[in-house]
């Protein structure tokens, strides 16, 4: 009895499947037309998987055609070199855009102990202060305690001893030119108003 005759009868070991990920969305490209990207897909599509989507194919060839005589006439030499790339827009999952957020500065005053109050600057990092910075040119200025601490949301803040939320404005927007007076809001009783 031998025993090697059946390795060589034996199934060969399976192979991975090679998946084609569409460069656009990042999805499998024979999903893309359930994506939230399939129009901006399309060209993809067409020039990197035209089997997946003959449809495509043969309705690209009759646009082309008109695209190409539509730009030869449209086209000037002062069009060339005036040519500006369009910013990225960044997506999230389901085709939703991230916003990009506006530098804000909130100062908020909060008491303890019914006398004693404690000025709260948040956001000055967003418009490019060093926190630490900050909280001592705070601390000099207004002869008070200041320190960066870790708020509730786990983002740093500055804690500055003392009722100097009005004060504070002014020294802000004079030592640091880049935070406009626009950007600065204050918190009284739950709501946001602006400081100018």
């Amino acid at each position: 009895m031998c025993f090697g005759a059946g390795l060589s009868e034996m199934a060969e070991k399976p192979q991975p499947v090679q998946v084609l990920y569409c460069g656009v969305c990042g999805i499998p490209a024979e999903y893309c037309e359930f994506g939230p990207e399939f129009e901006k897909c399309k060209p993809w599509l067409i020039q990197n998987a035209p089997d997946l989507y003959p449809d495509l194919l043969k309705g690209a060839l009759a646009k082309d055609a008109d695209k190409v005589s539509d730009q030869l006439q449209s086209t000037s030499i002062s069009d060339a070199g005036s040519s500006k790339p369009k910013e990225e827009v960044k997506r999230l999952p389901g085709g939703k855009i991230k916003k990009k957020e506006k530098p804000e500065v909130i100062i908020e005053k909060m008491t303890r102990n019914k006398r004693k109050c404690i000025t709260t600057v948040k956001g000055l990092e967003f418009c490019g202060v060093k926190l630490n910075d900050a909280s001592k040119k705070l601390g000099k200025k207004f002869a008070t305690g200041a320190s960066v601490v870790k708020g509730p949301t786990e983002k740093e803040q500055i804690d500055v001893q003392g009722d100097i939320a009005y004060d504070i404005v002014e020294f802000i927007t004079d030592t640091w030119p880049d935070v406009l007076e626009t950007s600065i809001f204050f918190i009284e009783d739950g709501k946001k108003v602006p400081a100018v």
